[in-house]
């Protein structure tokens, strides 16, 4: 066996298709880009779903990949068995409508057996194949696998409902006998059964068929590869590694751990060896989770980051590990992917701050999740019941990251059972919830073949020229058919042109509109919307007014009004996106634009609020540019010229050979294919009008520029104007002192009211201190009092306690719809039993309403004024009833 590191394993694979003609694509981000099918990406087929489905052709139709992934559906696993992970690496090759079963399964065995690549002994390989696939079998005979290594299985055929499916093969390597963990005899003992020996390294998918909406399945019109070898199990083989852990994927993590533990070794104990899985296994989904943009939240992509982290750190409190340690791993995961992912140890610092961040804040939970363990604990015994409730269970799990093992541990020391039921019941709700949120738009499409089949090359010339004269109409698409020619009964047609000015919408710039002419200038389209075709071409959704043919010649024009807004909008964005980095650090990364002619929208990845103090620097800084009055220029470069440039580029877009950098001066330089003004002074004027959150880690700004930023002042101004006149200020300059004045009486005002209320309230509560109820020994003062808030009625039971008035004070108060309710126990009788908190509860009905508190104060809020005195007179019943 070949000694081989994982970074060269991943690299000779992607060597290997390379010189099969395969063109090799960068692992895209976790986080999918226009897929809420997908809550991360999960394989690397789940980025080739826009070329199977024909939505869009690939520059070549051989690709190879090795994608990072995540999967946490069955996360309890982890560090339990050889080979659950939550992120994995697969590495695959695929084909689309190109090469087929004939081609890839030769290269497959070429691969895994040739000495100049993976030098495996072929008679450590095992195939299963669909029975019913014959020719796979053959195939694979013919390659050279022994006919007794291929073995018949029914589940070896992929499909996912609707869209591309086939059957499939997989590829097992026989580990020998030493990591036989069954009897010779046990039906499991086989290659693609529940065992150690044979290990399951790739499955070649043959996707040859569409599996329509009405349930059947039709002969795809292109037929394609998809394969998927996880390099973690490649790995070690290729190392003898008894589990995916003991390779160099893992080891350094778990050694790097062994330094914060106190005195605990990988490999001494098999409960903590557990916990060293789940560490490394945990920092490096969340390491690359937030390299890609994503942040710890309380919902979706945000969650799996917290839950994983408080899940490893729990694990570190198992190794004796008690301060915040995972920050220091990231590092290490940045060290060992670096051949690869370079960028996740150029962002460890960042990385690592969000992650100490959440360390921090958990720890100072963590304790109040064992003191509520305890507790449950406690509570159990005491009731004399076995086990504590799945769903409280769920609770330590799911707010403060307990396992239910380790649940289970410390309630089993003190002789208690966990309801794993329950557990099981409360943990598929989640799973149900998580899957409703994702949704089912954007999932695998069945093929659009015609588009597919549309080469016409379309040139879009909208960067010079907003009106041709003459383009000759290609293509017309009506009802998903090709026509030669179409009249106004039509309603609605796609067309192409060989050439045109209308920008179709891409990377957040939104479409253009305007208008189809014919040669005599008669008006015979209207355009409404424009999107690349499959093989890129500019296809133009109109509303069809006049008569259209194949091959004539038409005068395309561009809305001009609408256009300049967007090319405005777009320069915007950029000098934005520059800013917003110069102000709160190059971590910050665009994660979604939309450009429209009269706004635009700018979302970016930020761990935390943007201060206002922070907002207005971002917002001088870009007028700053646009008063500079900075020439933008756009040079057409290769894409290597353009990064030397300082050109930006985002993470998930993907350039050609030839490439656009768009400069605003020296302030900016970014990749991009979008329309921009020639001089920033042609924005105007730049405003932001809103800043917000719109999910976990991400930021969102909305602003205007030209016209429109003018009518926000405008309006603001006239705002301005109407409060100076309320408030009868002389000049608009004025208007913020007569406001501070006005700010001052009133408070001046409301402390005289509230003065004059206590007194009124005071003066109440003086004839019922002097007439204290008893009941069965116990005196009780009740009071209704009109003029009172709760902060009165609490300062009243400061008075009653300095008097020692009564045992038990009960008080209410209401007005506006709402109804207050105190009540107080002197110390004495809270000794005997009596808690202020009970009797709260008990009354708290009268009002519609709840509470609670310690036992000598608690207090109570409802909606209902009018219960207030049955509410004192049931405190009195509440009291006789407790003797």
């Amino acid at each position: 066996m070949k000694q081989l590191t994982s970074g060269q394993i991943r690299q000779m694979f992607l060597d290997f298709f390379q010189e099969k003609g395969h063109k090799i694509e960068p692992s895209a981000s976790l986080v999918p880009k226009d897929d809420p099918t997908l809550l991360w990406i999960n394989s690397g087929v789940a980025t080739m779903k826009k070329y199977f489905d024909g939505s869009v052709a690939p520059e070549n139709p051989r690709m190879t990949s090795s994608q990072k992934s995540i999967r946490t559906n069955d996360i309890e696993n982890v560090g339990k068995t050889a080979r659950h992970q939550t992120l994995f690496e697969m590495l695959g090759n695929f084909s689309v409508g190109d090469y087929f079963k004939k081609e890839v399964i030769p290269w497959a065995f070429e691969l895994l057996t040739s000495p100049k690549w993976f030098g495996w002994d072929k008679n450590k390989l095992y195939i299963t194949y669909y029975p019913d696939d014959k020719i796979t079998k053959e195939l694979w005979e013919k390659a050279g696998v022994a006919p007794d290594h291929l073995i018949p299985a029914e589940d070896n055929f992929w499909d996912i409902g609707q869209g591309p499916s086939g059957p499939d093969s997989e590829v097992f390597y026989d580990r020998g006998e030493k990591y036989d963990d069954l009897a010779p005899d046990d039906p499991e003992n086989y290659p693609g059964g529940e065992n150690e020996r044979y290990l399951e390294v790739w499955n070649i998918v043959f996707s040859q068929f569409n599996h329509t909406e009405n349930g059947t399945y039709e002969p795809l019109p292109r037929k394609n590869i998809d394969t998927g070898m996880g390099l973690e199990r490649v790995v070690s083989i290729f190392q003898d590694a008894p589990t995916n852990f003991e390779t160099d994927l893992f080891l350094p993590i778990i050694k790097k751990t062994e330094t914060f533990s106190d005195q605990k070794k990988y490999g001494a104990n098999g409960e903590d060896d557990v916990a060293f899985k789940v560490i490394a296994d945990h920092i490096r989904t969340i390491t690359f989770a937030i390299s890609d943009g994503a942040l710890p939240s309380n919902e979706g992509r945000g969650y799996v980051i917290r839950r994983l982290l408080r899940r490893a750190t729990v694990n570190g409190h198992q190794l004796g590990i008690n301060d915040a340690f995972l920050y220091k791993l990231v590092p290490v995961v940045g060290k060992i992917m670096h051949s690869h992912y370079p960028q996740v140890l150029e962002q460890s610092d960042y990385i690592a701050k969000i992650v100490k961040s959440e360390e921090d804040r958990f720890n100072a939970t963590l304790n109040d999740g064992i003191k509520l363990l305890n507790d449950l604990i406690e509570t159990t015994k005491k009731a004399n019941k076995k086990d504590i409730s799945g769903k409280d269970a769920f609770k330590l799990y799911d707010t403060y990251g307990f396992p239910l093992e380790l649940t289970e541990e410390y309630a089993h020391d003190r002789g208690i059972d966990v309801n794993e039921t329950e557990f099981d019941n409360e943990m598929e709700k989640q799973r149900n919830r998580a899957r409703n949120a994702r949704g089912t738009k954007g999932s695998m499409k069945v093929q659009r073949d015609l588009l597919l089949d549309i080469d016409t090359p379309s040139e879009y010339v909208g960067y010079d020229e907003l009106t041709v004269e003459k383009a000759t109409l290609k293509d017309i698409i009506f009802n998903e058919k090709l026509v030669g020619d179409i009249t106004a009964s039509a309603k609605k047609a796609e067309l192409i042109f060989d050439k045109t000015p209308f920008y179709a919408e891409m990377g957040g710039q939104v479409a253009d509109i305007g208008k189809i002419y014919n040669q005599n200038g008669e008006l015979v389209a209207e355009v409404e919307d424009v999107q690349h075709a499959p093989n890129g071409q500019n296809l133009h959704t109109v509303k069809i007014i006049g008569n259209l043919k194949k091959d004539d010649q038409y005068k395309l024009v561009v809305n001009r009004e609408f256009h300049a807004g967007v090319e405005r909008n777009h320069t915007a964005t950029h000098l934005l996106d520059q800013s917003l980095r110069n102000v709160l650090g190059g971590h910050t990364q665009q994660a979604g634009s939309l450009v429209k002619p009269d706004y635009l929208r700018f979302d970016f990845n930020h761990f935390g609020s943007v201060t206002k103090e922070d907002l207005k620097k971002v917002e001088e800084m870009v007028n700053e540019q646009i008063f500079a009055a900075k020439p933008v220029e756009t040079i057409v470069t290769d894409k290597e010229s353009g990064k030397k440039m300082g050109a930006i580029a985002l993470f998930d877009d993907k350039y050609g050979d030839k490439v656009r950098v768009v400069k605003a001066g020296d302030f900016s330089v970014e990749f991009c294919g979008g329309d921009h003004v020639k001089n920033t002074s042609q924005l105007g004027l730049f405003k932001i009008i809103s800043e917000t959150g719109v999910g976990a880690g991400i930021r969102r700004i909305e602003a205007v520029t030209a016209k429109p930023a003018f009518d926000y002042f405008d309006d603001e101004e006239r705002m301005l104007n109407s409060i100076s006149k309320t408030v009868k200020s002389p000049s608009n300059d004025e208007t913020p002192g007569r406001v501070k004045e006005l700010q001052e009486q009133i408070k001046k005002l409301e402390s005289k009211q509230e003065s004059l209320e206590a007194k009124l309230a005071s003066q109440e509560a003086s004839d019922m201190f002097e007439n204290p109820v008893k009941i069965n020994g116990t005196s009780i003062i009740t009071g209704h009092l009109k003029n009172a808030n709760m902060n009165q009625l609490r300062e009243l039971s400061d008075t009653w306690r300095d008097k020692h008035a009564s045992n038990v004070l009960v008080l209410g108060t209401g007005n506006d719809g709402k109804a207050n309710l105190l009540v107080a126990i002197d110390e004495e009788h809270v000794k005997k039993g009596l808690k202020a908190g009970d009797l709260i509860k008990a009354i708290a009905k009268d009002i519609q309403g709840g509470g609670g508190g310690r036992p000598n104060l608690a207090q109570a809020g409802g909606k209902n004024p009018a219960g207030i005195d049955d509410a004192l007179k049931n405190a009195k019943e509440w009291l006789a009833q407790s003797k």
